[in-house]
């Protein structure tokens, strides 16, 4: 999640567990505790594509960050011996451990037990969603105005952690709202990613892909009985074969479970994160191989520039969320025309 939201949970957190011995400087120090895990964006693993698929890996684990919570313990505990030890425990652990839990609810992908396992993705929040973050802040901002406001911070806790709830079912709703729909166009075994779109918790995309094509369907809970539209995308596995031994393009089928695009442009071989984004606005592309008259020469693992955000494209993302529009094409972020499909 982003990091106002961390930094709202963590403080939250803190006030609830030592509001009343330490006021309202525990707030901050709640805040500080919660934004740690997210400081290894400031390491350089040397290429983009290490950078992009080691974030949320060493500092984000169960296994690094219990023992960082009994050792920050111990320093404030020293540093503050009220409200005891036990308490700062409470505090510093769940503080920092809520942080990568929260992120394993978005779709960038958390290596909670690292150094084993893949990264866990549940895809059922946006990593911005202000109906999570904003009874947090009301509970901070009570706490402020008149400490330790207990019912008010554990309201926005509760409020928050039952909208991440919501999410989850939510999530389940719309997968089975697309799985037929997908059997019936053949990709009954494709990889199925369900994931909401930006801000919200009531549109929806779902992306299914196979060796060759692509499908992705946005549906909501504001559709009515609107049929589903399927937009499908060719892949080129092919493209994709050429670079497969490459370790850029290892570590990225590795990190994205295989939700790639590859493309071949002015000689250079690109992956896209199609996970991330939506088709036309994916923010991580990265440059794997140049192909010089049919030679695979390996790249450096370069990202491509991020395309220029569609700010004209959000008054239509908002009236398809409302269910005000019926169809948005998400290879032109355009409504059809009529008679026309995607």
């Amino acid at each position: 999640m982003d990091s106002i939201t961390q930094a709202a949970l963590g403080a939250s957190i803190a006030g609830l567990v030592a509001g009343r011995t330490l006021g309202r400087p525990v707030l901050l120090t709640g805040a500080l505790l919660a934004t740690l895990p997210d400081l290894d964006v400031l390491i350089d693993y040397g290429t983009a594509v290490a950078n992009f698929s080691q974030h949320r890996g060493f500092s984000h684990s169960l296994f690094a960050l219990a023992p960082l919570s009994v050792l920050l313990a111990v320093l404030l505990w020293r540093w503050k011996p009220e409200p005891g030890f036990p308490r700062w425990l409470l505090l510093t652990a769940l503080a920092l451990m809520t942080h990568p839990l929260l992120d394993t609810f978005t779709t960038y992908g958390t290596q909670l037990f690292w150094p084993i396992g893949q990264p866990l993705a549940i895809s059922s929040i946006f990593i911005i969603d202000p109906l999570y973050t904003l009874p947090l802040l009301a509970g901070c901002i009570a706490f402020l105005i008149r400490p330790p406001a207990v019912r008010a911070v554990a309201a926005g806790l509760v409020l928050s952690t039952a909208y991440l709830g919501w999410s989850f079912v939510a999530q389940q709703i719309i997968t089975e709202r697309v799985q037929p729909v997908l059997v019936e166009a053949g990709f009954e075994k494709a990889e199925l990613l369900v994931q909401p779109m930006p801000f919200n918790t009531v549109l929806w995309r779902a992306t299914a892909i196979k060796n060759d094509q692509r499908v992705e369907i946005v549906t909501g809970f504001l559709d009515g009985g609107a049929p589903l539209t399927l937009e499908y995308f060719p892949r080129q596995p092919e493209l994709a074969r050429s670079v497969a031994q490459l370790p850029e393009t290892r570590r990225l089928e590795w990190f994205t479970k295989g939700f790639l695009d590859y493309k071949a442009h002015n000689g250079e071989i690109t992956a896209t994160d199609v996970r991330l984004g939506i088709p036309g606005a994916h923010p991580f592309t990265f440059i794997l191989a140049d192909d010089r008259d049919g030679a695979i020469m390996p790249g450096n693992g370069e990202r491509a520039p991020r395309p220029i955000m569609n700010t004209g494209a959000l008054p239509l993302l908002w009236a398809r969320t409302t269910g005000a529009i019926p169809v948005l094409c998400l290879a032109n972020l355009a409504t059809p025309a009529p008679g026309q499909e995607c």
